[in-house]
């Protein structure tokens, strides 16, 4: 596939000996579990802004937002309208309040921590039931970047798809293992800008080779005139407006992700966050637009047509043809920047769940400081197996594991989330409600899928958010109000 496959070693070399010199450092610089979880709440806007992004986006944006766009156009401009809506709202509306909370909530350093201190939950059921939903749902959302870097090791290097991912799986945990969150979030900054110049070369060169933006468009419309649409399917039928509702409510799953939640809870100041929130949607702008125009141009521009899960594959298929080697290396290296920013903060949060929310819970509420931080490490290399043996199959599709995933944290925590910060009649009672039903609602639903019953092709986090809010409102109602101080602590940190 390669022109010189020396120059692509090289180029991939050398951006990994980058990320685990970052995690040495890192490593350095832990000396606690806050340290390894949240950098010791010490980030500045860029690293804020792009780490959360580029943990946000992961290897789909390169790979599974260009390939979903290669097969329908410009319908791929609703997820793209989703995502970019969802991204403002989480910032404007979570962002500083969940910074705040957190660090009034027993200076709480996990979700389900969160959870149990805000709504005084001397059970611990909130926080186990939380806990239990991210890591059932972070085994899929993993499993999607390995999945990412197994297509990827397998087209440049032509190596076994098995053992690619395997290789990718290594490179991750390696950094992520020494230096946690520092590491996590140093790298995420340099990925972000990573993906950033990569996704606007392609449909920028394309453009440029077939001599201005008209030309480009009628090679599509010789093509396929139904992909310039984005209110028709590649078939040039209408989308329904259960479809594009479906496709807009990817932006709904904001508000429950807990590697972008984290990254709110870590910045130093909260003055920092409005300036944070400009770079953060200006770059989710720019690279949305660009990831749905390189599948775009590339109908118009490759000679051999992709299919299958190959479609996918369209971002790495455009570099190649359009860039001299060094450059189709650097771009190349940006999907792993993008799979590694996500995977690595996945595996940090699961890693938070099994090392604070079980072992030191539970098991050893008495543990020190340097005992939790080699837990957490452990529990890295627990989740990245497991999420290899999930992504061991070939044929599976990045979007596909990543939508399930993103549905599941969105219905679970997303409205636990907000009415958390907004609403202080809200207890402990709405709270777990609202994480069973809507973490089991995109269960449910996703098996129905595909049924009898055409309702069922409505996104499962639109059923499950709905489902959510309603049980978080009917049991916070129906059950006996929050004490009265816990109720005055909220009203008071908002003021």
């Amino acid at each position: 596939m390669m022109a010189d496959a020396g120059i692509i070693n090289y180029t991939f070399a050398g951006y990994i000996i980058l990320m685990v010199v970052i995690g040495l450092i890192g490593y350095l610089r832990t000396a606690d579990l806050s340290d390894y979880l949240l950098g010791g709440r010490q980030l500045g806007r860029w690293v804020t802004a792009l780490s959360a992004e580029a943990s946000d986006m992961s290897g789909w944006l390169l790979l599974g937002l260009p390939g979903y766009a290669y097969v329908s156009g410009l319908e791929a401009g609703w997820i793209a309208l989703g995502l970019l809506i969802g991204t403002y709202l989480n910032w404007k509306l979570v962002a500083t309040r969940l910074r705040l909370s957190t660090q009034a909530a027993g200076d709480a350093v996990t979700l389900p921590e969160f959870f149990e201190q805000r709504f005084a939950d001397g059970s611990r059921l909130l926080r186990v039931v939380a806990a239990v939903f991210i890591l059932l749902f972070f085994t899929f959302y993993t499993s999607s970047g390995l999945v990412a870097s197994g297509k990827l090791f397998e087209a440049v290097f032509g190596i076994d798809y098995q053992m690619a991912i395997v290789a990718g799986a290594l490179v991750v945990v390696i950094y992520t293992f020494m230096g946690g969150f520092l590491a996590v979030s140093w790298t995420d900054l340099i990925q972000g800008w990573l993906m950033f110049f990569a996704l606007l070369a392609v449909p920028a060169a394309v453009v440029e080779l077939q001599g201005g933006l008209q030309p480009s468009i009628e090679a599509l419309r010789a093509t396929n005139a139904a992909l310039l649409n984005p209110l028709t399917g590649a078939d040039g039928q209408p989308l329904t407006a259960l479809a594009i509702v479906s496709l807009l409510g990817w932006g709904l799953g904001y508000f429950g992700q807990p590697h972008i939640l984290a990254r709110f809870m870590a910045i130093r100041h909260v003055h920092e966050m409005s300036a944070a929130r400009t770079i953060a949607v200006s770059w989710v702008t720019l690279t949305l637009i660009a990831a749905v125009l390189v599948g775009v141009t590339a109908v118009g521009y490759l000679e051999r047509p992709l299919t299958g899960a190959d479609t996918e594959k369209v971002f790495m298929e455009m570099v190649t043809a359009l860039f001299h080697p060094l450059v189709a290396g650097i771009c190349l290296a940006a999907i792993l920047a993008a799979i590694m920013s996500t995977a690595d903060s996945q595996l940090l949060v699961a890693s938070s769940a099994l090392s604070e929310d079980f072992y030191k819970a539970f098991l050893r509420p008495d543990a020190g400081p340097a005992e939790l931080v080699w837990m957490g490490r452990l529990a890295v290399l627990i989740m990245a197996v497991i999420a290899v043996g999930l992504a061991v199959d070939p044929e599976s599709k990045v979007l596909d594991l990543v939508a399930y995933a993103w549905a599941g944290f969105g219905a679970a925590f997303g409205p636990t989330i907000l009415f958390s910060l907004y609403w202080g009649r809200m207890n402990r009672y709405g709270a777990l409600m609202g994480i069973i039903v809507g973490g089991v609602t995109v269960i449910v639903w996703k098996q129905l899928e595909g049924g009898p019953y055409d309702a069922f092709e409505l996104y499962e986090i639109i059923p499950g958010f709905l489902f959510s809010s309603l049980a978080i409102l009917i049991f916070s109602c129906i059950t006996p109000r929050p004490p009265a101080r816990i109720t005055q602590q909220f009203e008071n940190l908002y003021k």
